[in-house]
């Protein structure tokens, strides 16, 4: 192994020293130079919300104290281009390789792939390793090498994989690379702004981001918290669930020492004969198995962020409805459990797994607006904001996936109220004018006697909203949206076929990969058995996916949608400023998978901010989106 390597360690999303390949293969080569950039235009519309810059910065200075610690200093980087920053870092300290750590969404695997091409025809070495799962999703197949497409027989291939417990002991010291690289101080990447700072300030009161406070967390919840987490976690409000996954989403905290640790309590658990520690722990490997899904289904169908994996959706008829989005991110749907989730999202950032599976059907089912919609803004507006997980909670509660929710069935917003939060804490403390209802009532004042109305101060259209929709109109124009589906999809499919799975994209199925041009000069070896793969298709002669839509029992149904998009919270307003948006907004590209899936997405949340400032003057929001920018074919969290 060359030993006087000198190493560009790129971080991402990676942050932390413990359990880091990238870094520990870095520290064993030679000298090393640990590089954050930050690069907005090519984050795409997928620009991070206020409340994940903010914890994505705080993470970023504990990490810059712990490399320093080390004897190596974090350099931070702004650029117009990933690439260019890399090669003047090269340049800068005569590095012969990079090293950094694999991610899975849509956008990253095109930029990752294309910087490792260009730095390998460069002659420059680049490893990249597996940092942020249990099993890559290139290493799990069926046995004709198809890629799963329901969850149970994914998991159940993985936890019955051979597999010897990997970890990476963090580093005594790192040698730092000798040359001299532009460190700007970590304010003038931009990740905060003035404005931001003073509601972000109450983030601070309720979290603490950085890889040692992870640790410090993950602990707390392993001793005192996982034993009982199967009734706590059904729980809406309050510190029902883990709150780990803003430290996972960020690799503050591996992954794989997170399931090592619940594996093995299940063991303890399972032998002591503890019923209720063996669900505890059974449920929470689940959430983990949950979250390893979402990449795998990112990486092996990766038109998924845009449509839907089933191709039914192709023809659903969705409503374009500008007010009634804006009613939904208000919080003024009329259905208690819905408008304090929706409020709660909009003050701290965080909401319950519970209430993201409420809120997102109500989005779906009862407004019939697109699921794509929906998906936004959770990514704009979560403190833990996952595309990977996003797009399998949006997907499962649409219907998109063969083992997700009937598109059919459609939960009460008031009976979901009563089950989840019987008292009505929940709803009063995020619906203040609605304090003062009797419990009986809460979820439902529509059909309250006016006398209960006025003794509790309640005004329904004007200190708090009718229903936006009637819940049997709302089943009827489901039903009749469903209809319209089946007979369009009939119509298109007369040889009578089952639904199956494909990439119902409108581009071709067999665009070649780009190849990687291996030149032969290299200092240390060009690949290693870590190396990042790219997606391709997996087509059946007929080019389609034989998978056919399963239909789960409603058991494994309900449990599957409670492990759904998790994640835990935070505190303060998530609203980012609109001519930051849109200054954001005009400075993105638009996104694109390996040069096979380009969005058709753009331009929809500018007008969006565009109309709220010139509607600011009377205080409400008006959203403006032509049906035409939609797709025509549709449809996520963890722990």
């Amino acid at each position: 192994m060359e030993k006087n390597c000198k190493t560009i360690v790129w971080f991402r999303r990676d942050l932390r020293i413990e359990d880091n390949p990238a870094l520990a293969a870095a520290a064993r080569d030679g000298s090393v130079l640990p590089v954050f950039i930050w690069c907005p235009k090519e984050e795409g519309r997928y620009y991070p919300g206020r409340v994940s810059r903010w914890w994505l910065k705080q993470s970023l200075i504990h990490l810059q104290q712990s490399l320093r610690s080390l004897g190596a200093e974090l350099v931070f980087i702004k650029a117009e281009s990933t690439l260019s920053a890399l090669l003047d870092c090269i340049i800068a300290v005569g590095a012969t390789k990079v090293v950094y750590n694999h991610l899975y969404d849509p956008v990253s695997l095109v930029r990752d792939h294309n910087i490792k091409q260009n730095l390998i025809e460069l002659g420059i070495n680049v490893q990249s390793y597996n940092s942020e799962l249990l099993f890559e999703p290139w290493e799990v197949y069926d046995d004709n090498e198809h890629a799963f497409t329901t969850f149970n027989a994914y998991w159940d291939k993985c936890m019955n994989m051979q597999r010897e417990p990997v970890s990476h002991l963090p580093p005594w010291r790192l040698i730092p690379s000798s040359g001299t690289v532009e460190n700007i101080p970590i304010e003038t990447l931009g990740l905060e702004d003035e404005s931001e700072k003073s509601s972000n300030a109450l983030l601070g009161r309720v979290w603490s981001p950085g890889w040692t406070n992870a640790d410090k967390a993950f602990t707390e919840f392993i001793e005192h918290h996982l034993l009982y987490y199967s009734k706590d976690r059904l729980r809406v409000g309050g510190n029902s669930t883990s709150l780990l996954s803003p430290y996972i989403h960020f690799g503050e905290l591996s992954i794989r020492k997170v399931f090592q640790c619940v594996r093995l309590k299940h063991i303890v658990w399972k032998n002591e004969n503890n019923l209720v520690g063996e669900e505890s722990a059974t449920l929470f490997l689940k959430s983990i198995g949950l979250r390893e899904y979402s990449r795998y289904i990112c990486f092996n169908f990766p038109f998924t962020h845009e449509r839907s994996l089933l191709s039914n959706l192709k023809f659903f008829p969705w409503d374009v409805n500008e007010a009634h989005f804006k009613a939904w991110r208000q919080g003024r749907t009329g259905y208690p459990l819905v408008d304090a989730g929706m409020r709660e999202l909009w003050a701290t950032g965080w909401i319950h797994n519970r209430i993201r599976v409420i809120v997102s059907s109500f989005f779906v089912k009862f407004l019939l607006l697109p699921w794509q919609w929906g998906m936004k803004y959770f990514w704009d507006t979560l403190l833990d904001a996952d595309l990977e997980s996003d797009i399998l909670g949006w997907q499962y509660i649409s219907g998109s996936l063969p083992d997700g929710h009937e598109l059919s069935r459609m939960d009460s917003p008031q009976i979901q109220g009563f089950k989840f939060d019987p008292e009505g804490e929940y709803v009063r403390q995020w619906l203040p004018e609605l304090a003062r209802m009797p419990t009986e009532w809460i979820h439902h004042p529509y059909n309250a006697p006016l006398t209960v109305l006025k003794s509790a101060g309640v005004d329904l259209g004007i200190n708090y909203p009718n229903p936006i929709i009637d819940i049997d109109l709302a089943r009827d124009r489901l039903t009749d949206a469903i209809s319209t589906m089946q007979e369009k999809e009939a119509g298109e499919n007369t040889n009578g076929r089952d639904e199956v799975v494909f990439d119902n994209s409108e581009t071709n199925l067999n665009s070649a990969i780009p190849q990687v041009v291996v030149r032969e000069n290299s200092l240390c070896p060009i690949s290693s058995s870590h190396d990042q793969r790219v997606p391709s298709m997996r087509i059946s002669e007929n080019g389609m996916l034989n998978k056919k839509r399963s239909k789960p029992t409603e058991d494994d149904d309900r449990e599957s949608k409670d492990n759904l998009g998790s994640c835990d919270n935070d505190l303060c307003s998530t609203a980012e400023s609109s001519s930051n948006k849109k200054q954001t907004i005009k400075n993105v590209n638009s996104c694109f998978v390996l040069g096979k899936y380009s969005s058709e997405l753009k331009g929809r949340w500018e007008e969006e901010i565009d109309m709220e400032e010139m509607s600011s003057k009377n205080g409400a929001t008006n959203l403006r989106i032509s049906p035409d920018q939609i797709m025509q074919e549709e449809n996520s969290s963890v722990v």
